[in-house]
């Protein structure tokens, strides 16, 4: 008999007038397990996030938190379910009056903890974030990356089964965000279980065990990342672009390709085999062309379109 999952979303909306903003949404969490929720603006990402949180009311359905024998249910048992749960937002809310060690000490309080209880946790936490050094600084002192990284070692002072990430690499340079990536593995093979939405689709494809992508509010499809590229797509990409390119979408060369799409000034050709391509493209010097594999940014865009969402 398979094991119970350790977060359970079951047909879960949310409408705001004559707008569905969730619709019928369900998934399941397993323990150490990164499940990623991914979808353009407007999708329903953070009002699905927020009603995990008990943060707003489903209309329909139900969030449950499997844990210790028992079933939670939201919002009756919000409580004790967010006592399970770390949270990192898409925005810092760390509070610039305390040092980085405080700002882990006051939290904890948060939840009910002892000083004696957390004390202990603090050095852990700051060495697992790489903040050892920065246990008495401000926050004011702390670059964006550092930030980031002591938001997530607060979501763990209350040694949670379940982090909620928003986000959680947003606005960082490319070395504090593979840092965080890093820390986010290391807590999925120690057991702890992750929800994270992201808009960079090569961090859902590093990270992220399952995947649901959604759009006006509906899952558009689930698995795992690579299962999921190798069924929705042809396995290569050809994207040209240059001067001419776009009269390509057109033309005869279409017929060696699966499907083509354009995006700006580049045209991608869906092929099971680019090779033919190349060699028919090869007189035209003009011409700009990078062969590469299929992969979960080209997913996402079959599914939701390459229009821009304005945030809403």
């Amino acid at each position: 008999m398979p094991a119970r999952p350790l977060f359970s979303v079951r047909q879960l909306s949310k409408r705001y007038g004559d707008q569905t903003v969730v619709d019928k949404l369900s998934f399941d969490i397993e323990p150490g397990q990164c499940m990623g929720l991914i979808g353009p603006n407007g999708a329903g990402k953070t009002t699905t996030v927020r009603m995990c949180l008990g943060l707003i009311h489903a209309d329909e359905g139900q969030v449950e938190f499997h844990g210790s024998g028992a079933t939670l249910h939201m919002p009756q048992d919000q409580l004790a379910i967010k006592a399970r749960m770390g949270i990192v937002s898409q925005f810092d809310s760390l509070d610039p009056d305390f040092s980085c060690a405080e700002n882990l000490l006051v939290f904890g309080r948060y939840f009910g903890l002892r000083d004696a209880q957390i004390q202990p946790r603090i050095p852990k936490l700051l060495e697992f974030s790489a903040l050892s050094s920065k246990a008495h600084a401000r926050i004011s002192e702390l670059s964006g990356g550092m930030k980031r990284r002591l938001s997530l070692a607060r979501a763990l002072v209350n040694q949670p089964d379940l982090l909620l990430l928003d986000e959680p690499t947003t606005g960082l340079d490319p070395q504090a965000r593979h840092l965080m990536w890093e820390r986010l593995q290391r807590l999925v093979q120690q057991g702890t279980s992750i929800l994270l939405t992201t808009h960079f689709m090569d961090e859902a494809e590093r990270l992220c065990d399952r995947l649901i992508v959604i759009d006006h509010g509906r899952k558009m499809c689930e698995g795992r990342p690579r299962e999921l590229i190798a069924s929705e797509l042809e396995p290569e990409v050809l994207e040209v672009y240059g001067a001419g390119a776009l009269a390509l979408h057109d033309s005869p060369l279409r017929a060696l390709a699966s499907r083509t799409e354009i995006s700006g000034e580049t045209v991608f050709f869906y092929t099971r085999n680019a090779q033919p391509l190349l060699q028919a493209l090869s007189g035209q010097t003009q011409l700009r062309t990078l062969r590469r594999p299929a992969n979960l940014e080209d997913l996402f865009l079959k599914l939701t379109g390459r229009q821009i969402r304005e945030e809403s």
